[in-house]
Order: C-alpha cells, then structure tokens, then sequence
C-alpha cells in the first residue's frame, strides 16, 4: 500500500520548485555576500534557507490531508486573513514608506501575501456549487468581486499596489476560466477602460503615477524615480549571452542595482548568467505552469479545478510583472519574483501553493 501511495506521488512540480529555490538562494548568496562581510549579521541566503525549512514542514502539512478541506474551511480562512489585513492598517509595522508587516517578538508576517491564497480558496469555493447555465453575468460576480475588491482595497491602504494588482489580475484571470457571458465582459472591459484614468489621478499616490511616467521614458529622470529601470536594463544587458559569472555582476556587486535580493534578482541572476541561463530559469518557470494547467486539466471535482487554476494564475501574473518590471516593458510595482526574491511571507506562501498543487494532483486517483 505505501509502495502504491509512493509510486502516485507527484514529484514533478516539487523537483521543479527545489531547482527554481537552489537557483534563488545562490542569486541571494552572490547578491549580497558582500554586505554581510561589512555587517557581520545573519546573510540574506542564509535567513531565506530558514524559511524555506519552515516552508517545507507547512507545505509537508499540507500535503497529509486531502485537498477538499480547503474547501471546508474556505471562508474561514478567508475572513480570517482579511482580519489580518485589517490587524495591518490599526498595528502594523512600518518599513520602507509602507506599514505591510504584522510583528510578534522577532518575527514578521506580511499578511498581503498569504492573501492571495485565502482569497483563491474562497473564489473556488463559491463557484464550486454554482449551477449558473451558459455564461455568468454581472449580477452573478458582484459577490467574488467584492471578496476580492475589498481586500485589494485594504491592500493599497498599505500601500502596496503590485500585491493589488496581483489580486484583481487573478480574478480577472479566473472568470476568463469559468466563461462570463459576452455582453458583461464588453461592460467590464468598458469599466476598465473608463476607470484607468481616474484611478491614475485619484487612486495613486505621487511616487506611484511618477513610476508610471518613468516607465514611458526612464531618461526623464536618470537619478531618480528613473534609476531602478536605468540600473536593471543595464545589468541585464550587461550579461549578453553567457553571462559575467558568479559574483561577478558588477551592478549588484557594486551596489549600482537597488533592492537587488527582492525586486530586481532577475537582473542579478541575468548579468552573472546571461541569457542562457536566464532562459534556463523561463523554461523551468514554463514547465510548472503547463505541469500546474495539467494538474487543473486531470482533476476530478470543480473545486480542484479552480483552485488549481486560481492559484496558477498567482504564479503567473507573479513571474510576468516582476520580469517585465525588470527588463523596462512595464511599469515598476514591486512583485517578487516566485521562489528567487528574498521574503520569508512571499516564500511561504508559495511553497503553500505548490503543496496544494500537489495534493490536488495526487488525489486524482482517489474517487
């Protein structure tokens, strides 16, 4: 019996995660070894290794009970983690020009993250009864709208608009799945259209909607709100085609690259790597998406389905911002790249989402 339970196990997409996460943690070892020679503190790889140990017991949690309890506890958890967002904006701690990180002694939790997983679960949930026939109309999203408008909300008090757009992006991604009907997707898309511009004058701050012109001509200001984008094209640039080696990247071992153990790893890893190997880090990026959508595709219930898809697509929009941030095609928001960035909140939640991945997948031969 536990020979057959071994032998349906799907490895697939965690040996794809622990190549993407051993990749990440010599990025974050070559990135910053330097500063923690000057500092003597504990080194970024070093703290990312931890969390990654605590990842790896929750995930292993995860894995132990079947996937449907989800499903069971799929409001609770999602109320749940908006008390948490809520907790934030009252008693959060503030770093950065932000107040995203709930604190208890020594440790510290962004609750923006695990968000998006709560939020994916309760989307599911709610359609997984749903009987609608042909496509869903506006009257018949107005209630997953408001689950996921009203933490993306709360989100952008904190202010953190790439984990918001994460958000409304996964749900926009999601009723594409489950087919909204033609008429209310021409309303939506018109919406959109209207609201862009008054969200750009009314919903973002100062910095915010300077990013955005930065982003049309980054030589507008060069020592500025420019020099992120200015910096990360020319370390990725700099790699050509096989890369300056490891620890060699001048950008970042020259501190020319900001914030380059989060936001801009991809920049690190393809100056020092090049273009082959940031083409081997897409592919492996690429292989747990089709692995994620086969997974969505083989499994037996609804609920499987949209959680598998819904949690995919968290990935996706996660790996599209943060490389087309990087590489200057669009606008800078602050999206970590899935398992590369440092951030034990980010890390956690994606190891989360890989064991529900899992669990679905190895419950396909259970009825």
């Amino acid at each position: 019996m536990e020979q057959e339970r071994l032998r349906q196990f799907d490895w697939t997409l965690i040996l794809i995660t622990l190549a993407i996460i051993a990749m990440g943690v010599l990025n974050l070892y070559s990135a910053t070894f330097r500063e923690a020679i000057s500092s003597g503190g504990m080194t970024y790889y070093k703290s990312q290794m931890i969390w990654f140990g605590l990842g790896a017991v929750l995930a292993a949690i995860v894995l132990a009970f079947h996937y449907k309890l989800l499903s069971r506890y799929g409001y609770l958890i999602y109320f749940g983690n908006l008390l948490l967002l809520v907790l934030v904006l009252v008693a959060g701690k503030a770093s950065l020009g932000g107040r995203r990180w709930i604190g208890f002694g020594g440790f510290r939790m962004q609750p923006s993250e695990f968000m998006k997983l709560a939020a994916v679960i309760a989307m599911a949930k709610y359609f997984e009864n749903d009987r609608t026939t042909g496509g869903y109309r506006l009257r018949d999203i107005w209630l997953p709208a408001t689950m996921i408008l009203v933490p993306a909300a709360l989100i952008m008090m904190q202010p953190d608009l790439g984990t918001a757009m994460i958000l409304i992006l996964t749900f926009a991604s999601l009723m594409l799945f489950i087919r909204i009907d033609r008429k209310s997707l021409l309303i939506l898309a018109a919406t959109c259209v209207i609201a862009m511009p008054i969200a750009y004058k009314y919903g973002l701050k100062d910095y915010q909607r300077q990013r955005l012109v930065t982003f049309v001509n980054p030589m507008s200001d060069p020592k500025g709100s420019g020099y992120n984008s200015i910096q990360s094209m020319i370390a990725i640039g700099g790699g050509k085609f096989l890369g300056k080696g490891f620890k060699k990247g001048t950008q970042s071992q020259l501190n020319f690259l900001p914030e380059h153990h989060t936001d801009f790893v991809f920049a690190v890893f393809s100056e020092e790597h090049g273009f082959l190997g940031a083409l081997v880090l897409l592919a492996l990026f690429a292989l747990l998406f089709l692995t994620g959508l086969n997974i969505a595709y083989v499994s037996h219930d609804k609920f499987g389905t949209l959680l598998a898809l819904g949690i995919l697509t968290i990935f996706f929009w996660h790996v599209v911002i943060n490389i087309g941030m990087v590489c200057g095609i669009l606008p800078i928001v602050g999206v970590p790249l899935p398992f590369m960035s440092y951030g034990g909140s980010s890390l956690i939640t994606s190891l989360l989402g890989i064991a529900i991945l899992t669990n679905i997948s190895n419950k396909r031969f259970m009825f």
